[in-house]
């Protein structure tokens, strides 16, 4: 198609469609999901009625051992109304608590994250809505690990060291939680990615950190000299990959460690990428994973470890190292990224190509930092609603929004 005409045609098709946004929750209290809403994680449980968020006092600072987050339902079909069913030790502002619908149970049964008062040890938590009550706590004495992502089919979960995180990389940590691992070992025989399973409790260390220091180290020499964590475990569609960063040095210029990894949820296929894909990749198949590369928005297929499809042209996404999230029926792509102050919002209709562009939805003092406010969206059930966090401008307070996709009737 000469070029003109598939402009037009681009034009048109952009015609059929429209976003409109509704703010959902108001102050004085602060509502957050947290996490970003790739790999099919969603903030509304299996029926779409209910959308799940922290709810706390306070935003301009990060939490303590004590102050524990209000776990509130909010009710689509009745005005948004919310309801406490539970709170959390466990949370910070960039990921929350982890929250996850049971991909198995998606209507009642809710994961997400706490910690023991007592101890500081942190444990996942598996919620019934239904029973309005804890079904199980995975608690492990020796290796007290939280929920790092579960698999987008159901029966097992990933599991990190949030205490290593806390003084590591505190924006994803829990602060003051129990690090098994101490101060003085980098790369610990008994931590890296743990895996358990939801029905029976029972895990294993998938990859330790020696593993991962011992494959990287023929590239970087110097690994021996900080100590590493992880961050972003990611299970593919069809959960036959996993992929992750090991990081080390992270706020230090020049030496900072950042590498992906993938691995097979049985713990063979061990693979270090020398193909960075940006800060929030987000599985789109089996082996391809979106992610940025000189500054376009790609697949990036793991086993051939090249770039496979590029999407959008040079300026449909002007930071495609933002954000991302593709919906559950794969036919649209959300990218939230800063500009400024302010966060954006582009959305991507696949099958055309066409995109619109949200209005900013700034952020002043809080662009940057542990306390920053991310783009962070994530998709409802159906595919046509984007949530995600803004300050409200009415009291600066973190609310929720909805971003709805209207598609002209034919």
């Amino acid at each position: 198609m000469p070029a003109l005409l598939w402009l037009l045609s681009l034009q048109l098709a952009a015609q059929d469609w429209s976003l409109q946004v509704e703010q959902i929750t108001f102050g004085p209290k602060h509502h957050v999901f947290g996490y970003i809403g790739h790999v099919r994680n969603m903030a509304f449980n299996g029926d779409g009625r209910y959308i799940v968020s922290l709810r706390m006092d306070f935003q301009n600072r990060m939490p303590k051992a004590d102050d524990a987050a209000e776990i509130v339902l909010i009710d689509t079909k009745n005005g948004y109304r919310e309801s406490i069913i539970d709170r959390t030790r466990a949370w910070n502002f960039q990921q929350g608590t982890m929250f996850y619908w049971n991909p198995k149970m998606p209507k009642t049964e809710l994961i997400f994250n706490d910690r023991d008062p007592q101890t500081g040890k942190v444990f996942a938590v598996l919620f019934d809505i239904a029973k309005m009550k804890r079904i199980r706590e995975y608690r492990y004495d020796d290796t007290p690990f939280g929920n790092s992502g579960v698999a987008q089919n159901g029966g097992s979960f990933l599991g990190i060291n949030y205490g290593r995180l806390a003084k590591l990389r505190p924006v994803t940590g829990y602060p003051e939680s129990f690090d098994w691992t101490g101060d003085t070992d980098n790369a610990p025989e008994n931590d890296g990615v743990f895996i358990a399973d939801i029905t029976t409790g029972q895990k294993r260390l998938l990859v330790s950190f020696k593993q991962l220091a011992d494959v990287i180290r023929p590239v970087r020499p110097d690994v021996d000299t900080m100590p590493l964590f992880i961050n972003h475990t990611l299970w593919s569609r069809t959960d036959a990959r996993i992929y992750f960063f090991v990081r080390g040095s992270f706020e230090v210029k020049g030496k900072r460690i950042d590498i992906p990894f993938t691995i097979h949820p049985d713990g063979t296929g061990l693979t270090m990428h020398s193909q960075h894909i940006g800060g929030h990749p987000e599985w789109e198949s089996a082996t391809g994973i979106i992610g940025s590369v000189g500054g376009k928005q790609v697949i990036y297929d793991v086993d051939k470890k090249e770039v496979v499809e590029v999407l959008g042209d040079g300026d449909t996404f002007p930071e495609p190292g933002g954000d991302v999230a593709l919906s559950p029926d794969s036919k649209w792509l959300v990218n939230g990224y800063r500009k400024g102050h302010s966060n954006y919002y582009i959305v991507y209709r696949r099958a055309d190509k066409s995109w619109k562009t949200t209005e900013g939805y700034p952020h002043p003092g809080r662009t940057s930092g542990e306390l920053r406010v991310d783009a962070a969206p994530t998709w409802n059930r159906t595919s046509d609603a984007i949530l995600f966090p803004a300050v409200d401008p009415s009291d600066d307070s973190r609310q929720l929004f909805l971003l709805r996709i209207q598609t002209a009737k034919k």
